[in-house]
């Protein structure tokens, strides 16, 4: 009988492969367990002991069962994601007046002052040259 240790290490890391993949997707069954607001917690604690209790069936029957909702719960969950950086950005970018402030505003301001007496021509002159490049 030969040895085959090129096939004994290709098995072992095939072991490896599914085994972490196992645990990713136990994982992702638990997160979206407690991401899941359809369920109160009795449902939630029993889907959790059949998952624990019965690993491989447990998580088949949720992915089966529950599957697209996970993926519902998943866009749901990318789209206040995005949401809430597009707010952020917004809130980051926008001055506290309450919106961006143009080119146009700026110079609007510069010349206000200029003609208030606030800045001088040189200053006015200054400043417009530096808001323009």
């Amino acid at each position: 009988m030969h040895d085959y240790p090129l096939l004994s290490l290709t098995w072992t890391l095939l072991e490896f492969f599914l085994l972490i993949l196992w645990f990713f997707l136990l994982f992702k069954v638990l997160s979206d367990l407690f991401r899941s607001h359809d369920m109160n917690g009795w449902a939630k604690a029993g889907w959790i002991i059949v998952v624990i209790v019965l690993p491989l069936v447990g998580v088949l029957l949720y992915v089966i069962f529950r599957g697209k909702s996970m993926a519902a719960r998943e866009r749901e969950q990318a789209r206040q994601a995005d949401a809430a950086v597009k707010q952020y950005i917004r809130e980051a970018v926008a001055p506290s007046a309450g919106g961006p402030v143009s080119h146009a505003d700026e110079l609007a301001k510069l010349a206000d002052l200029k003609a208030g007496g606030a800045i001088s021509e040189e200053e006015y002159q200054k400043a417009k040259d530096k808001l323009l490049s």
